[in-house]
């Protein structure tokens, strides 16, 4: 099993990359993300890499980090979700994004994905709930978002985070400021101080 490759960039694809390594050249399937951070043909690169046998044949798949692999993996135990859809999952959203988006239960950001249906989304957010804290990453205040995802946040956080959405915030970036104000403000502060810090946080 191949685990990771260090190489030359010999070309680069709509959906892979051809990596030398000494002579001996691999292809591997990465997301776009992925294919845009690697660099140009004739650089040097290191990918991470999960590797399928089949069989009919060996496949190999590239990340930048062992996180990303390891998402690409997770988002493939939903029933429906291939390594065509992983991929076009983290082409769209960063781990960071899809541990928030999960734990936020929101559906309309996973669907951003191509191939990505309503149906799936909520699978995803669903079966994922328990698991993504462990694959979190960058995320930050995984429990509190999971709270205003599930709908047991305390009121004045609720309506904090439903007031910024409204005035044009994502659902992520608002759990964000609030999260933000709720560390200066205390937990006993209510909506309209959150609401205020927030706003602060969101013009940084």
């Amino acid at each position: 099993m191949i685990g990771k490759l260090k190489g030359t960039i010999e070309e680069i694809g709509e959906d892979h990359v051809l990596v030398d390594v000494h002579g001996v050249c691999y292809v591997a399937y990465c997301s776009t993300r992925t294919l845009a951070k690697l660099g140009s043909v004739g650089e040097a690169c290191v990918l991470v890499i999960e590797t399928y046998v089949r069989e009919d044949q060996i496949r190999l798949f590239g990340f930048m980090t062992a996180l990303e692999r390891e998402w690409f993996n997770l988002l493939q135990t939903v029933q429906g979700i291939g390594a065509k859809v992983a991929l076009a999952l983290l082409s769209t959203l960063t781990p960071a994004e899809l541990a928030n988006a999960i734990a936020l239960q929101d559906r309309a950001v996973v669907s951003r994905a191509p191939g990505v249906g309503p149906k799936v989304a909520v699978r995803i957010v669903t079966e994922l709930k328990n698991k993504a804290p462990a694959f979190a990453g960058e995320a930050i205040n995984i429990g509190f978002k999971q709270e205003i995802g599930e709908g047991v946040a305390s009121a004045p956080v609720a309506d904090a985070v439903s007031a910024l959405t409204n005035l044009g915030y994502s659902r992520d970036q608002a759990a964000n400021a609030v999260a933000a104000a709720m560390k200066s403000a205390g937990d006993g502060a209510d909506s309209a101080k959150l609401i205020r810090l927030g706003l602060k946080e969101l013009s940084r």
